[in-house]
């Protein structure tokens, strides 16, 4: 699909949120910005809605920026499933449908674990992965703070419980950071939309832990992949510990790590221009070595 005048001059808060019906279920998605496309994965209990409008709009002056609910997510209809590989086929059927070209895809945090077998398992798709407050398949060198645990499982989350997940309560200039962007999300925010029940998170869950134990070897692939990946992190991460990486350090074939100071899980939240900047410079690199 090409991109048109009309979606470029939509933004995140006016896109038209339209469907693809696809094997039985259908998924909700939103395009935005002109240009190669970035195929954006959400993280856990994330929907259309709450991916910050600013990031958004940002990435889209340079791209067109789709981003999409899993199935049984959100928008979109069905049942998560609980394999991974079947998760990242949402984001290939979604590419495909659109018929999108040079695609990079871009997941955070559980969305970033679903970016990396998407990636690796549809090499010929998209030609660069980056890897958003994430961690690499396998297991975790150091697991999720119990701080995570008691805020995101709760039914619905409040500022505070975002200040805690997403940001550094422990800096005042992060947590300027999470009221600007609670406030711009709260301008297109369906709360109802937002999974809430405990038998959906359970789905969320079985996922990670199948990519844990890692039966087809993710993580190998960071160290053979030609594939451009590009990591960015806070340095306080509850959900995703930047210490998991460092086993990789070294050994990853095209992995570059970028990691913010005094930053929680949402780095493109906080840091908006900045990432957004960093993500641009890496595709633009990215596609100039495949025209050398």
């Amino acid at each position: 699909m090409k991109s048109t005048t009309q979606n470029k001059k939509q933004t995140a808060l006016t896109s038209e949120t339209k469907y693809l019906e696809l094997e039985g279920r259908t998924l909700a998605y939103r395009s935005i910005g002109e240009g190669s496309p970035v195929l954006l994965i959400n993280r856990f209990r994330g929907t259309l809605d709450t991916w910050d409008p600013l990031f958004l709009d940002t990435l889209a002056q340079k791209h067109q920026v789709i981003f999409f609910d899993y199935t049984g997510i959100g928008y979109s209809t069905g049942t998560l499933p609980t394999d991974i590989t079947l998760v990242a086929k949402d984001a290939k059927d979604v590419a495909e449908a659109l018929e999108l070209k040079d695609t990079a895809v871009l997941g955070w945090s559980f969305g970033g674990l679903v970016a990396q077998v998407a990636a690796f398992s549809y090499p010929d798709l998209f030609k660069q992965a980056i890897l958003v407050g994430t961690g690499p398949s396998g297991k975790r060198e150091v697991p999720l703070e119990q701080a995570f645990l008691d805020a995101a499982l709760k039914p619905v989350n409040d500022f505070e419980d975002e200040i805690v997940l997403f940001f550094e309560p422990k800096s005042e200039a992060s947590k300027l950071a999470a009221k600007a962007s609670h406030d711009r999300i709260a301008k297109r925010l369906d709360v109802s939309k937002i999974p809430s029940q405990m038998d959906v998170f359970q789905l969320y869950f079985q996922n990670s832990a199948g990519l844990a134990e890692d039966p087809l070897n993710f993580r190998e692939k960071f160290k053979t992949t030609t594939i451009p990946i590009l990591i960015i992190c806070g340095d306080h991460d509850i959900a995703f510990d930047i210490k998991n990486w460092y086993p990789l350090i070294g050994e990853m074939s095209t992995g570059q790590l970028i990691v913010f100071p005094q930053t929680g899980h949402a780095p493109q939240h906080e840091h908006v221009e900045l990432v957004v900047n960093y993500i641009e410079s890496f595709l633009t690199n990215a596609k100039n070595k495949r025209v050398l």
